[in-house]
């Protein structure tokens, strides 16, 4: 197998089914030897199948016969180069951050797909959190950030995902070259960047006179205070646990001396807090409403305006869940005004206030957003008489949906008024620039230069608002395939559907899969036949769809037993498809629900027999990519491997006696092409191979853990798929194991490191290689997008 010039892009020819192959005859079952005798073949470890026996006596097999001859070699590095596919935003962008003092200096946060510095001249983010590793993944969800205004180059980040017990402890992450590097500073408490409220803040702040002194609203744990720049916190006498903002006023400071003023907002007790003593004690503000303050901002003239919502009494607001909210401000006297732009209504026409900001260079103006405003749609409001008066920015807009494919299926396919977006949960004005905004979006962010059209008397001028997501990759992207032809990916992801990579330097040229249906679990293609496609769908009503011309147009799955609502009446995840090797049969596996197959690509369903009563949520059949019709199944609750050699009509076990597997673990079962019953099982301590007929099972004694793995094409010369791993590896036999990337060219003999300390990516949902070049590798981390690595060097 040599490395050859990439014949992808020539459109694969699908192996004729029928005039229409989805109304067509169903595919006959495959005419090899039958399932029974097959099953009874392994047990013996007859000529024509695996020797399949206990996990215990292959782990004997395995130690008394090394997997090769001599010492393992110590693992090299390979010069790697790392970057995202274009895509274009895809998820929340929940807070902006201005400093105050340097001119074009903007960051922003996400909720699971770590922070972002602005470039203005390339008009591109930079991720900032990329160097994360696993043990720190949780990281990547960003609750708040915050800059000294005294020291341009100083940054702070309130990181942590979420707040159950089995999450790790939040930190605080400290950088003093404006997020290039960081230092993690652990917090021993749970910091909620993915969990209700996180729209609201900023919860940590830098003492505008005193940069030693931080404080940070925690998500359940109340009110910090740091003396040391961040290295330790102490508790404030502040009673409300969930802190929704903290905000210094500086007009009480002076340089050198301690700011006296702060306010902080709260969520589990809605309202506005007040101390004069730096943080001593605290009195509630019983002029303002009993809502949480979500964010609030100091005008040039010393006036502050804050923002209000509340959420429904099970869950606090922002981005999702509010039912009513306001907008007040507080002149220099101490008077306090309701300036609300819209009243919310009741029911289904509540909604709460999000973002508000001044412009630094105009007293008086100020911008506000809304979120949950289901029945009209979210909007900002734009004063510029200080709260009397104020326009409706949307119905003076417009969006350039031109830049980004996806963009037009995505805004084509809302089910409710969205000239704007949604979760608008906050809005900033460039404090050098007033008419220059940005604000955030359940999908990316807006940016325009020209907010002062919002409020020209007599005009038909619109703000232009620009989709400026360049460098921002933030999608949850579930599982990616790399297929033998068409498309070089394909991805399933959630809430923005799926899309198909034709050139990898270039955003989706057809925008998402179509229809688009909000959260795709599952991809899956024939790897004889390619053209031939599936996917599950959240949003479909019959749970997904299938291709027959590489993913240009899907028709929905037919009926089947499937139950589309779960016992608590919500909407049933839809699971994983696999694709059998020539596109004939499919086999599919809808979260805690029995497998379901079709020979008919989907128009018909069947349950399977056989299929394992798992407590895990989550079954992963995967299909056998050179015999057609055989399914193969890794149950981690029962430590077996099941196989279907009639479509998937039934499964039997063919492993037994593998090691259980937790939920939270990972362990992943792939499919060699090219082999029959090639087989690799990623487990959480270590990686085996089951090479195909008449082999025994191996384990790699140089792969401590095996987390995630994918098979790609073979280095020039070799007779092996090139085998990604991400896992730890010992860079010989007895070393101790780094985690990390890896690429072996030789069936796992040798590894090769391929990641480097700036690029982590904190945790992989999913990996996949290119089965047409090699070298190449596709990782999909954790809210951000997808990532793609190659060879230094290689086009």
């Amino acid at each position: 197998m040599t490395d050859k010039t990439d014949q992808r892009h020539q459109t694969p020819t699908p192996r004729p089914l029928s005039a229409d192959p989805l109304e067509g005859p169903a595919t006959p079952l495959p005419s090899f030897m039958g399932r029974r005798q097959w099953l009874s073949s392994c047990a013996r470890g007859t000529a024509g199948a695996l020797a399949w026996t206990p996990f215990g006596a292959l782990m004997a097999a395995s130690a008394a016969e090394p997997v090769a001859d001599g010492a393992p070699v110590r693992a090299a590095h390979a010069d790697y180069t790392w970057a995202s596919l274009p895509f274009g935003g895809g998820g929340f962008i929940d807070g902006f951050l201005f400093h105050p003092r340097e001119q074009g200096l903007l960051y922003c946060r996400t909720d699971i797909g770590g922070a972002y510095r602005y470039d203005g001249t390339a008009r591109r983010w930079l991720p900032l959190l990329d160097h994360l590793t696993k043990p720190q993944a949780d990281l990547m969800g960003v609750l708040s950030l915050a800059v000294d205004p005294q020291d341009a180059n100083r940054l702070y980040a309130a990181c942590g995902l979420y707040l159950d017990a089995a999450s790790r402890d939040g930190a605080l992450l400290a950088s003093t070259d404006r997020g290039a590097t960081w230092t993690i500073h652990e917090l021993g408490i749970k910091i909620g960047g993915n969990s209700p409220g996180r729209g609201s803040g900023e919860r940590l702040q830098v003492d505008p006179w005193h940069g030693d002194t931080l404080l940070l609203g925690s998500s359940q744990d109340g009110l910090l205070r740091s003396s040391d720049r961040g290295r330790s916190f102490q508790r404030l006498p502040f009673s409300p646990r969930h802190v929704s903002l903290v905000l210094f006023d500086a007009a009480s400071g002076r340089k050198g001396q301690a700011t006296r003023r702060v306010y902080v907002g709260s969520h589990d007790q809605p309202g506005l807090h007040v101390s004069d003593d730096g943080g001593g004690s605290f009195r509630r503000v019983t002029e303002t409403p009993a809502q949480a303050p979500q964010h609030a901002a100091f005008g040039p003239d010393g006036v502050l305006y804050v923002a209000f919502a509340v959420g429904d009494g099970r869950h606090v607001a922002n981005p999702s869940y509010a039912t009513t909210g306001s907008v007040w401000k507080r002149d220099t006297q101490g008077r306090w005004t309701d300036i609300t732009p819209v009243r919310p209504g009741s029911g289904a026409r509540g909604f709460g206030y999000a973002g508000v900001d001044a412009d630094h260079q105009r007293p008086g103006r100020l911008i506000v957003s809304t979120f949950e405003r289901w029945a009209d749609g979210d909007d900002l409001f734009l004063s510029e008489d200080g709260g009397r008066t104020w326009a409706a920015v949307g119905a003076r807009s417009t969006h350039d949906l031109s830049t980004h494919p996806w963009l037009a299926n995505y805004k084509g396919n809302t089910r409710r008024p969205d000239p704007m977006g949604h979760w608008l949960a906050d809005v900033k004005l460039d404090p050098f620039n007033g008419h220059r905004a940005v604000y955030g979006t359940g999908y990316g962010l807006w940016m325009t230069d020209r907010l002062d059209l919002a409020t020209r008397p007599a005009s038909d001028a619109r703000v232009p608002w620009r989709f400026e997501v360049a460098g921002i990759e933030e999608t949850a992207t579930l599982e990616i395939k790399s297929p033998s032809g068409g498309a070089t990916l394909l991805a399933a992801m959630g809430d923005v559907s799926g899309a198909a990579w034709e050139q990898l330097d270039q955003p989706p040229a057809a925008g998402l899969f179509a229809p688009s249906n909000e959260t795709n679990r599952s991809v899956d293609f024939a790897q004889l036949a390619p053209a031939i496609l599936a996917r599950t769908s959240d949003h479909c009503a019959t749970g997904g769809y299938v291709s027959v011309d590489g993913g240009a147009s899907w028709k929905a799955f037919g009926p089947s037993p499937r139950q589309a609502r779960t016992a608590q009446g919500q909407r049933a995840p839809t699971g994983i498809v696999a694709v059998s090797a020539s596109g004939g049969f499919l086999v599919w596996a809808p979260e805690r629900q029995a497998a379901l197959w079709s020979r008919d690509k989907g128009r018909t369903w069947a349950p399977s027999t056989g299929w394992p009563a798992s407590p895990s949520p989550q079954l992963w059949p995967v299909a056998d990519r050179t015999v057609e019709g055989v399914f193969y199944l890794h149950d981690r609750s029962a430590g077996t491997v099941l196989a279907s050699l009639d479509g998937g009509a039934s499964f039997a076990p063919v492993i037994t006696g593998l090691p259980v597997v937790n939920d939270a673990d990972f362990a992943q079962l792939v499919v060699a092409p090219g082999r029959a019953r090639d087989l690799w099982l990623a487990l959480p301590d270590g990686l085996l191979h089951f090479p195909g007929v008449d082999e025994p099972m191996q384990r790699l004694p140089l792969v401590a853990q095996a987390w995630m793995l994918a098979l790609g094409k073979a280095a020039p010369g070799a007779s092996t798929h090139a085998l990604y791993l991400w896992g730890q590896v010992s860079p010989a036999e007895g070393a101790p194991a780094q985690e990390g990337l890896f690429r072996s060219d030789d069936a796992g003999q040798r590894f090769v490191r391929i990641d480097d300390p700036q690029h982590r990516y904190g945790r992989l949902l999913s990996m996949a290689a290119d089965p047409l070049k090699h070298g190449v590798v596709f990782l999909a981390p954790h809210g951000r997008g997808v990532v793609v690595g190659r060879p230094k060097g290689q086009a």
